[in-house]
């Protein structure tokens, strides 16, 4: 069963619709998306659900575990790969 969409107003007043209780608009996460780093090649949702948890860099990322990290709201399997590529490029692992 699919979950209904409302209609939502962000704090910067951009309508869209929304079926989760997400509070940000896809305008928004367009705007905020970071220009370089390893932020940037996830997907909004990842992007946030990391942000959300205070994971804003390579070095807080590898004290995780990839378990940890998949138990958080917004990050799917198909985040992992770009995770562990970036973690590879700086010297740095997922937590074993």
């Amino acid at each position: 069963m699919k979950a209904e969409k409302s209609l939502r107003v962000c704090e910067k007043g951009h309508e869209y619709y929304k079926s989760s209780d997400c509070p940000n608009s896809p305008t928004c996460d367009k705007e905020n998306k970071p220009e370089s780093g390893f932020l940037s090649k996830l997907s909004s949702p990842a992007r946030n659900a990391l942000v959300h948890e205070g994971i804003d860099t390579l070095q807080k990322l590898s004290k995780y575990t990839e378990k940890e990290i998949l138990k958080i709201h917004g990050i799917g399997p198909a985040s992992l790969p770009t995770m562990r590529i970036s973690l590879e490029e700086e010297g740095l692992s997922f937590k074993q």
